[in-house]
This record gives C-alpha cells, structure tokens and sequence, in this order.
C-alpha cells in the first residue's frame, strides 16, 4: 500500500461518525484537548468581567456599583473561576493535546475516559454561572471557610453548589492526569527512554501525580461539608459543639490548595521550558537538574499548606518548620530560573511575541516568589494576613507565573492548532499591555495591604487614603480587559486570515512539529522514534519510523516505560454516546444528591451502574473483531538484551524503515523565521 492510500485508509479509520453526534462523543485528543482550552478561556473571560466589576466597584470611595451581597457573590464566584475551572483545565487541556504529539503516539491511552472528563467539566462550569445568573452563587470565599460556609451561617443553596461543583471538577481533572500518566508511561516513541522526555511532558506527568494526591483532600471536604448541610444528614465534621473541628476544614483544603498552585505553575514551567531553547536556539541548560527541580517542588509544595494557617491557634514550633519548608521550596523554583537564564545567556536570542511573554514570566514571577519569602516568615505573615498584600502576591504568582507563560504557549502552540501564524504586530502590543496593565492593578495592592486594607471589602470611607492606589488599580484593570480583547481579536482575526505557518515555523525541536499543522486525525503517518533530547535537532533525518499498524483499526504502540523498546500494538476505542450519559448522571449524583436530598444519590448511582455497563460491553464487542490478533500478541518472544528490540518486533510490526516522502502534492507556504 503506497503512503498516499494509506493517508486516506488511516483518516477513515480515525475520522468520528458525521454530524452532531459524532461532535458529542468524540474521542480525539485533539479534540477535547481543544474544548478544555476554549472552555477554560471562556471561564477566564467570565471571571474577568467579574474582577472588573470589583475594580470599579473599588475604584472610588462609597460607590454603590454592587451591594455587599452581591460583591460577596462576585469575588467568590471570581476566585471559584479563575482556580477551578480556568487554570487547572486550561493547563490540562494543553496537555491532552500536546502530550501524545509530543511523545509520538496517535492518541490517549483511555480515549473514551477523555470525553467523559471533559463534559464532567463542562456541566460543573455550567452550575458555577448559572448558580451565579440565578442569585445563588457562592459567596463565602472561594476558600469557602467554616462556620461561615456551614449549616449556621451558609444559608440557602449557595454553599452546597460551590461545594459539589468542587466534587465535580476534582473528577474531571483525576480523569485527565490518568490519561496523561498512562499516555507518557506507555506510549512513549520508541527510544523516548524517560531521560530524554521533553521538560514540557516531565512538567505534565509531574503535574498529574500531584492531582492524583492533592484532588482527593477537597473532594473529601467538600463532601464532608454538604453532609454537615444536609438536614436529612447533619453530621458534624466542622462543628466543635458536637466533636467537630472548624480547623479540620482549613487543613484538607489547604492540602490541596497550596499544591494547586504548583498544579497551575508547573505545567507554565513546562510552556517555559518548551519555548526558551526554541528562542534561544540553543539546547536546554541543565536538564537533569531541571527534572530534579519539578520534582522537588511538587513534593515540597505539599509540605507547606500550613503557611496558609498562621492566624490560627497552632503550636509555634509547627509553624516555625512550615516556615523554614516554605523558604526551602524557593529553592528548586531558582534553579529553574537560573537554568532559563543559562540557556537565554549562551544562545541567540530572537525576541518574538512568545520571547516576549516568556521574558515577563521571568521578572513578575521573581517578585512574587520575594513577597513569597516575606509571607512564609510566620510573625510578617500575620501581620498582613488578612490585608490586600496577600491577594497581591496571590496574583503575582499565579498570573505572573501561569497566565504570562499561558499566553507565550498560546502564540506558540497557535499555528500547530490551527495552521496558521497569530499577527506578531498585535501579539507584541497584547505582551506589552497586559505587562503594564498587570503591574497596574496588583502592584499597588502591596501599598493597599501594608496601609490597612483587608480582603473582602466592598467599600471603603475616604479618609482611609486608600483612594489613590485603588484608582490605579481599577485603571490597571482595564487596561488587562483591554489586552485580552486584542488577543481575541488576534485570534478570531488569524483564525481566517493569518499567515500559513508551514509545519514547523518556528524550528522547533520537539515531536509535535514533526507532523502537520494542524496534525492529521491519526496525527503520524508512520509514528517516529527518537535519538535524543531535543528530537527534531537530534535525530537524522533518515531515523526509523514504526511500520505495521494496522491502518483499519485504531491501533497504537505500546513500549516498555523506562526506556521505551517497542512491546506490543494496542487497540483504541472509538466514539460512544455512554460516556456523555455517564457524565450526565455524575453530575445528578452530586447536584440531586448532594444539594437537594440524598435519596436522589442511589437512584443516580443505579443509573450511573447501568451506563457503565453499557460502556464497558460496547468496549468489548469492539475488540472482539480483532481478539485473535491479540492473542498471537500474548504469545510473543520475551524482550532480548537491554537497548534491544523484541525479536517478534519484526515480524510483528514490519521492517524499520526510513521516513517517507511528504504525502501533499505541494508543501504548504512556510513563513522564515530564522
């Protein structure tokens, strides 16, 4: 079969059924990976006409713009927004997508667990605004503290829908690490041993542990919480007249809060690390010490969730060594730093739209990573507790540190998505906006907190003198309103109209521009391997590629975890309507049952029961068709010497053979770059 009649074979087999329903039950990585990032954005810009909303509430003195009740809505439902559903999704949806082009394989592992996951997400997006239209959205902080957001004070539904649309999204983002912990580790090109992943894939998997740990602890309190709302429940976890404990809450949230930030940071670590020896030109400096570093962070970073506690009654000696922990997990974050420096310092730098928010990441994320260090010192920390100094270096590190490396990965990864190059022109007046703009707003927030102003507050008198900086925020705000329209606009206006990219305009060095822009459905014709690091500079250009999948079927490669030597073929399954349904009921356990009354939980559960059942078989019959193929696998010859292939490689999958020609009749117009 010639590589062209194999192209069409391999897009029918990968194509999803026509029409609407074959849009519902996709299973594309690709795909879904798109729908998180949309999704997210649009939670981003929600999110954001609510801060705007606060900032001009804010702007001057005894302005009646919101009321108390509904600032109290807006501020929680920002902060639910913007950590919840925007930033971890969003990283996540640039992992599904990237991660199997990025290791070379066609899909994820559990394609049919990725469509479920995104509509979990989706439905829990859904109840956060629409709770909010109907004027019972939450409003006791998007930390949601008890008593304050107990059965006591909590009144009405506002609570137990913050609390289940928690339970909802924590689903949603467990699905997605097991998909990217199972895609990396078996899925790998081969020779893609573990030592020359790409850093953006190390931050992902890293990522991915991290949630698999941290995502339990808030289910748990969020589901601990709405059995203390339940009247037909009322247990008493947070209730210390009945044995309960208030500070219990404040334990398993920050358990998992403190390591969200590094669930939000690190993947930006990985946009940084991705894009910095692009720019550079030169390889990544430092990469053992950059693996070493991720991983340090994330296990210190669930080391220091006390440092969040200092207010309350804990013994000092504890909080002394959650003090020294936070001032320790400095450290691998400045290796990092360093190591980007290093690569930037001995390369040959050309200072793009991507170049540009990278260099922002850098200077904003090191004030905030020093405001960091002044609040880790438990005596400084409860000065300022509760002023407007924390939520500034909130801010400084979550947008300086994940939504300035977001919008480099979105200039970047923008001609692989769709093909086309963003306006540079605008792009650079988006970074330069958004870099004053930010500053603008949270700079004087510092000058806020240390002059007395506290969080939560929806007005204040004018003989405070906090007027001043409040203007200057409120003025900073518009002007990031302001630079996220002209990056809509860059991006509506490119999505039709932008230059053509080519395949790789950037000439980058990893797997995801070894194919088209935008990749084929089936992403490779022939699935590489890899000789190195950085792959396209390392490998020739007549490097092996993976012949022998079968072109009818949705098959993939599965090689060993550590050093990637070819195992066997792996069938993927397709589209089915029963993930979406199980999404759907998931969300009836948890709304109906957890807002309204329990009963509603067995009946959602017994629905729940038959839809997997329904799932798995369709999974079953699918394969069935290629059973007897999968059992001349089973019997396979065992893998020989280390650093070699299994003698069943070639007559299981076919002759290695060279990379073949390019299958468009002509290649597409290629933008110069370097």
């Amino acid at each position: 079969m010639t590589a062209r009649a194999e192209h069409a074979e391999l897009e029918r087999t990968w194509s999803r059924p026509p029409g609407f329903y074959g849009w519902l039950t996709s299973t594309s990585h690709k795909d879904i990976g798109l729908r998180f990032i949309v999704t997210a954005f649009i939670n981003f810009a929600l999110a954001g006409l609510l801060a705007l909303a606060i900032w001009t509430q804010l702007a001057v003195p005894r302005l009646g713009l919101l009321g108390p009740d509904l600032y109290n809505q807006f501020f929680t439902t920002h902060g639910t927004a913007m950590m919840f559903l925007f930033a971890v999704p969003v990283m996540e949806g640039f992992g599904l997508y990237l991660v199997p082009l990025m290791v070379g394989t066609r899909n994820v592992s559990f394609p049919r667990l990725l469509n479920y996951s995104y509509y979990v997400f989706l439905l829990a997006s859904g109840l956060l605004w629409v709770g909010l239209l109907l004027n019972i959205g939450p409003d006791a902080g998007w930390f949601a503290y008890v008593p304050l957001s107990g059965p006591g004070y909590g009144v009405g539904k506002r609570v137990d829908l913050w609390s289940q649309m928690v339970t909802l999204i924590e689903i949603s983002s467990l699905a997605g690490a097991v998909e990217i912990i199972a895609t990396v580790f078996k899925q790998k090109a081969p020779g893609m041993a573990l030592n020359r992943l790409p850093l953006f894939v190390w931050a992902q998997v890293i990522t991915s542990f991290m949630i698999l740990f941290a995502m339990p602890a808030v289910m748990l309190c969020s589901s601990m919480l709405s059995m203390d709302r339940l009247t037909n429940v009322s247990t008493h976890f947070y209730n210390p007249a009945e044995g309960g404990d208030t500070l219990l809450w404040q334990h398993l949230f920050w358990f998992f809060a403190h390591p969200e930030v590094y669930i939000i940071f690190i993947p930006a670590t990985g946009f940084v690390s991705a894009i910095v020896p692009v720019f550079s030109r030169r390889k990544i400096f430092g990469y053992t010490a950059m693996v070493l570093s991720l991983i340090a962070t994330a296990f210190i970073g669930f080391g220091v969730w006390v440092h969040h506690m200092f207010a309350t009654p804990l013994p000092e000696l504890g909080q002394g060594m959650f003090t020294a922990a936070s001032m320790m997990i400095v450290i691998p974050n400045g290796v990092q730093i360093f190591c980007w420096i290093a690569t930037m310092w001995g390369g040959r730098l050309h200072f793009q739209t991507p170049m540009l928010f990278i260099l922002a990441f850098v200077a904003t994320f090191v004030i905030g990573g020093l405001t960091g260090l002044i609040l880790a010192s438990n005596s400084i920390d409860l000065q300022v507790h509760d002023t407007y100094f924390v939520v500034a270096h909130l801010h400084y590190v979550l947008i300086g540190g994940a939504v300035f490396p977001l919008f480099a990965a979105l200039y970047y990864w923008f001609p692989k998505f769709t093909g086309r190059m963003l306006d540079e022109t605008l792009g650079q007046w988006n970074a330069a906006l958004l870099f004053i703009g930010f500053h603008m707003t949270f700079w004087p927030m510092h000058h806020l907190g240390l002059h007395g102003m506290s969080r939560r507050m929806y007005t204040y008198n004018p003989e405070t003198g906090w007027s001043f900086w409040n203007h200057v925020a409120s003025s900073g705000a518009a002007v990031i309103g302001i630079a996220v329209l002209l990056f809509v606009y860059n991006v509506l206006r490119s999505r039709r109209r932008g230059v053509v990219a080519g395949d790789n305009p950037w000439g980058a060095d990893s797997l995801e521009w070894a194919t088209a822009s935008p990749p084929p459905k089936y992403n490779f014709l022939y699935p590489p391997s890899v000789q190195g690091r950085h792959a396209l500079w390392e490998t020739a250009p007549d490097a092996p590629v993976v012949t022998g999948l079968s072109t009818t079927n949705r098959q993939t490669l599965i090689t060993t975890t550590l050093d990637a030597a070819p195992d066997h073929r792996y069938e993927l399954a397709g589209e089915t309507i029963w993930p979406v349904l199980l999404a759907v009921a998931t969300a009836f356990v948890l709304i109906a049952g957890g807002i309204f009354h329990p009963v509603n939980v067995p009946i959602g559960l017994a629905v729940a029961f038959v839809l997997l059942t329904g799932w798995f078989w369709s999974a079953r019959r699918a394969k069935k068709s290629v059973s007897a193929y999968l059992v001349s696998l089973a019997t396979r010859e065992s893998k020989g010497p280390r650093g070699r292939w299994p003698k069943s490689f070639v007559s299981t999958f076919g002759a290695w053979e060279g990379t073949l020609p390019r299958i468009d009749d002509a290649p597409p117009e290629a933008v110069p770059r370097w």
